[in-house]
């Protein structure tokens, strides 16, 4: 199964990628794919955190937008997938983390099966009910940094009945990555999804 991570840039998407992968290495084979305009700044970082072997993480430099390598233009994306694909076969999950984006950024589903979308609440309160296709069509919207709420003045309570308002039942998780368990819960989530997704795609085309 292949997840989308994306979200502003310094959200939390690189941290919630290191998270997973310490949760869940024990237990899938995982790949990742990171995006960076012009460097390899995310994959490096996670290559010093020694959670994966080096050979499991690519870096994609896509020299444009973010949501373009993700959405419009996915073959330097879909390349790196089905390198690591092939080369490590067989992989339960590969996380593909987008550069930092807007409220606009989506993957295409010819890329990823499960798009999660990372907010921090340092952005302010107000953001959830701004919207767009991030925000109401992710299938799973993390909000992360709830340590930080009391000093940047934001109301998680307003954050989470504003999200509830744009996106109904989809999922949503609150939480702070700097937490030893922070990304239990959405550990639980991938997991979930997971086992789900395999039942209906026993072998990928």
């Amino acid at each position: 199964m292949r997840v989308g991570v994306g979200g502003p840039v310094g959200s939390g998407k690189t941290a919630l990628v290191a998270a997973l992968c310490r949760e869940l290495a024990g237990r899938l084979n995982i790949g990742v794919v990171t995006n960076d305009i012009y460097t390899t700044e995310d994959a490096d970082f996670l290559r010093k955190q020694g959670i994966l072997d080096n050979e499991r993480i690519s870096a994609v430099q896509t020299g444009c937008c973010p949501h373009t390598a993700i959405r419009d233009d996915i073959s330097e994306n879909l390349e790196a997938v089905e390198e690591l694909e092939t080369r490590l076969a067989p992989l339960d999950l590969v996380l593909l983390e987008s550069g930092g984006d807007n409220l606009t950024a989506t993957f295409s589903h010819g890329l990823v099966d499960r798009q999660i979308f990372v907010l921090d609440v340092s952005g302010g309160d107000k953001v959830p009910r701004k919207g767009g296709p991030s925000v109401t069509s992710a299938d799973l919207l993390v909000i992360n940094k709830v340590d930080l709420a009391p000093l940047v003045g934001a109301d998680l309570e307003v954050m989470r009945r504003d999200s509830v308002a744009q996106r109904g039942d989809r999922a949503m998780i609150f939480c702070s990555l700097r937490e030893s368990d922070g990304a239990g819960e959405i550990s639980a989530w991938i997991l979930s999804e997971l086992n789900a997704w395999a039942k209906t795609n026993p072998t990928r085309g």
